[in-house]
């Protein structure tokens, strides 16, 4: 791991897979401009008293893409290597 003042700054890309998927909700997401990355800050998790999971990606840009799903199954792939950038990213802390 990079520490101190030769830390680089550094992005990949990478594919979230969920399982069990009963509904989909989105905010603020133009789904016809498919070109556009999102920058994944977190995830919450809350069990609803149905037994099913409400989970909520959050994007910076205050964009959120809500799930509803049976049993949490989820799968993080790095899709190739990481490369150095000069951004740094400013997000609020939650």
């Amino acid at each position: 791991v990079e520490k101190g003042v030769f830390r680089k700054n550094k992005r990949i890309r990478t594919v979230l897979k969920f399982e069990n998927v009963l509904k989909v909700t989105s905010k603020n997401i133009n789904q016809k401009k498919n070109d556009r990355f999102l920058d994944f800050l977190a995830i919450e998790t809350f069990k609803m008293p149905d037994k099913n999971y409400e989970m909520n990606l959050i994007f910076s840009g205050d964009m959120i893409i809500k799930l509803i799903v049976e049993a949490i199954e989820v799968t993080l792939d790095d899709q190739g290597n990481a490369w150095d950038t000069k951004n740094v990213p400013k997000h609020k802390v939650m």
